[in-house]
């Protein structure tokens, strides 16, 4: 028996000269939704589909439920959902009937799960998969996915094309999942579902994990916000170590503090009277671009979004 989900160690995996993945780790935990972060080409499609047996490594180590996701592809397909980011249907089928193929392909549906799913996305299961929208499409394949009683869920992109309130069911979704016992692992650029969702993220960059824990301990890593208002302005932060962007309009502070310069900066707040603080933890968002810094390109910088 093992603790890990999914088990990942020195994973390469090249295409003529480009290599996807260049000695990647990861490690997920039985029953925790993980988050995986990365811009376009970062290499998280590449893993995916090594751990669904779609591609073969070239070197390295990968354990999916205990097994080897090449070898024994057929097994574990029985034993876990996989919803991409673009679902490609069946255009003669309708709905209803894509989801009930891909449920007999795992052997488990839940009859009374499928039609409360159905019911909860929106999705007229009677429509042929040729007239639906890239959305719809989506729908299928997570109702599809949630009406199995598999162990994981490889999600890569999932909510591509989903409206807002069809994003909140999926988390719901996932939510429940999770109570259930099954492991999940979630790409997405979506950088707030992943912030809502995931126990522990791991962000990947160039084909390398760069950075691996929870949220909490990756907050750590970064700067807190600060909006402070004293009863007198404050003097003397240029004397301070780890305080970034300090704009200060009268009473009224604005700043970027480090967590080892928290307590200098506390200490230097209340001898200046503190009358109102919000202190705001950095989100996701900011994590994933204050960790890359300059060296995302344009389009990585648009794909983390506003």
């Amino acid at each position: 028996m093992t603790d890990s989900a999914i088990q990942v160690a020195a994973l390469t995996k090249t295409f003529g000269p480009v290599t996807a993945l260049d000695a990647f780790d990861l490690d997920v935990a039985v029953g925790e939704v993980h988050g995986f972060l990365g811009p376009n080409g970062a290499g998280k499609s590449t893993l995916i589909r090594v751990l669904l047996g779609l591609l073969r490594k070239d070197h390295g180590e990968a354990v999916v439920l205990g097994g080897d996701p090449w070898r024994d592809a057929v097994a574990l397909h029985a034993r876990l959902a996989y919803v991409p980011g673009d679902v490609h249907l069946w255009p003669n089928l309708t709905g209803g009937e894509a989801i009930d193929l891909l449920g007999e392909l795992r052997g488990r549906v839940d009859r009374r799960r499928r039609d409360d799913l159905v019911e909860r996305f929106q999705l007229d299961p009677t429509k042929r998969c040729g007239t639906y929208s890239k959305g719809n499409r989506q729908k299928v394949a997570l109702v599809a996915a949630f009406a199995s009683e598999v162990e994981l869920y490889l999600l890569d992109e999932p909510t591509s094309g989903l409206d807002p309130l069809m994003d909140s069911v999926f988390r719901g979704c996932v939510q429940e999942a999770r109570r259930g016992g099954a492991t999940v692992l979630l790409s997405s650029h979506v950088l707030a579902e992943v912030e809502a969702l995931a126990d522990r993220l791991t962000i990947i960059r160039e084909g390398r994990a760069v950075q691996s824990g929870t949220l909490a301990e990756l907050r750590h890593l970064t700067r807190t916000s600060i909006t402070v208002t004293t009863a007198r302005p404050v003097s003397g932060l240029e004397g301070l170590d780890g305080v970034h962007h300090a704009e200060l309009d009268g009473t009224e502070l604005r700043m970027e503090v480090e967590p080892e310069a928290m307590p200098s900066v506390q200490r230097l707040l209340a001898d200046h009277d503190v009358l109102s603080m919000i202190s705001s933890p950095p989100t996701l968002q900011q994590l994933f671009l204050r960790h890359y810094g300059q060296e995302l390109t344009p389009d990585e910088l648009a794909e983390t979004g506003p």
